[in-house]
């Protein structure tokens, strides 16, 4: 078994400047399902339309669309955290869900997710390291989350500057579900952790929500849902429930902190 991040890229530019799927590290147990997707009318339509944005000078977040892939391998994949689609702000997106470069300020969801693991464990950045016009230089990436077999995988994996959701229904779905399929389907039970009514859907399309797997629901971290009804995410108790199921089941838990 290879070592985690093995086929780590560096740390991530700001944006993408071309598409250029093929010099974009993957960790080899991908290859197949990325290849597939390339020669799909999907992928190459998916392609053509991007490299016309960056023709144009629009601004396309993240640089690596495919790190989340990069860093953790099918064969080390234990947990899945599943978001939406990339942040669009300057400097935020680094192809990992909900996480940030170290030293971005962290947005308000991953603040969230920050606040619900002190709430569980005491463990993480305090809320003062939050301050509204400060930043924060740990906690923000979670990339050693993603060293530790959490795929950090968005749902669709790029976006406009300043336009959330711009790149949604342009075929990255069909590839991101092909990944989920996957994740399910190679015979070892996996943790997925199920936020919002996005993910939820994606979830259920894949049909994650079976034995062996674990499936955990709560609302998304965001502030507009985070403490509501039905399944408030803070309260959830996500990130213990995930380390016993592990420790259940003879593995490493995950250090979260």
């Amino acid at each position: 078994m290879s070592a985690l991040g093995s086929a780590s890229p560096a740390q991530p530019q700001a944006s993408l400047s071309a598409w250029a799927p093929h010099a974009w590290p993957l960790a080899p147990d991908w290859q197949p399902l990325w290849q597939a997707f390339l020669a799909s009318p999907h992928g190459q339509q998916l392609g053509q339309r991007l490299q016309e944005q960056i023709d144009a000078g629009l601004q396309l977040y993240p640089a690596h669309p495919l790190r989340a892939l990069a860093l953790t391998p099918l064969e080390q994949v234990r947990v899945v955290i599943l978001g939406q689609d990339p942040y669009h702000g300057p400097g935020q997106a680094e192809g990992l869900a909900f996480s940030v470069p170290a030293g971005q300020r962290p947005p308000p969801s991953l603040r969230n997710i920050w606040v619900e693991l002190q709430r569980e464990s005491g463990c993480g950045p305090s809320a003062s390291n939050f301050a509204p016009h400060g930043r924060s230089l740990q906690g923000s990436s979670l990339e050693p989350w993603a060293r530790q077999g959490v795929l950090l995988l968005n749902t669709t994996l790029t976006v406009q500057a300043g336009l959330a959701g711009s790149h949604a229904g342009w075929g990255w779905e069909r590839f991101t579900h092909a990944v989920l399929q996957a994740c399910a389907a190679d015979g070892r039970p996996k943790a997925f952790m199920l936020w919002g009514r996005h993910a939820q859907a994606a979830a259920d399309a894949a049909a994650l929500d079976r034995t062996p797997h674990l499936c955990l629901r709560a609302n998304h971290p965001s502030p507009l849902a985070a403490r509501r009804p039905p399944q408030p995410f803070i309260g959830c108790g996500h990130f213990g429930a995930v380390n016993r199921w592990l420790l259940q089941r003879g593995e490493k838990s995950i250090d979260w902190c």
